[in-house]
């Protein structure tokens, strides 16, 4: 035995603190348990609180659901008021068309008429002050001349341009 505690102590102590330490965490779930049966038990005695459980969650789902309801309402009408002023645009771009004017024309001054009428209710445009350009009127990029130190070559043709 003095043999055996000599050559293999220190692994027996780590091994008894390791069980301890088990028998420890198990002995505390074990006394936890049985306050969850508990628990259930009184759930399962209360058939009442089971019932009203349930018809609220029922109440809340009708509830949930007239809410979608009315979305979806709302939704769809509001598909029908633009699915009548499309054809009321069409109607007018028609009419144009047939009296010998440009429809393009006529649909550009209704739809700046719609939104003119939607920005003058929600907020004041603001004006814009007169402002120089940065470049010259005679400015292209493309024709090489004007535009300082700058100017692009293309890269070397060949074999060695890896990638």
């Amino acid at each position: 035995v003095g043999s055996l505690l000599a050559s293999y102590g220190w692994y027996l102590l780590l091994a008894a603190i390791a069980v301890y330490a088990l028998l420890q965490k198990l002995s505390r779930s074990l006394a936890a348990r049985p306050s969850r049966r508990e628990a259930a038990a009184d759930a399962a005695v209360e058939p009442d609180a089971v019932v009203r459980r349930q018809e609220a969650l029922a109440a809340a789902r009708l509830r949930m659901q007239e809410e979608l309801n009315a979305q979806a309402e709302r939704y769809k009408e509001k598909q029908r008021q633009l699915e009548e002023e499309k054809r009321r645009q069409k109607i007018a771009m028609w009419e144009s068309m047939q009296e010998g004017k440009s429809y393009k024309g006529n649909l550009k001054l209704n739809q700046q008429e719609v939104e003119s009428g939607a920005s003058t209710s929600s907020a004041v445009p603001k004006s814009k002050p007169n402002k120089k350009p940065l470049r010259g009127g005679g400015y292209n990029p493309l024709s090489g001349e004007g535009g300082g130190t700058c100017s692009w070559r293309p890269g070397r043709r060949g074999p060695s341009a890896g990638g």
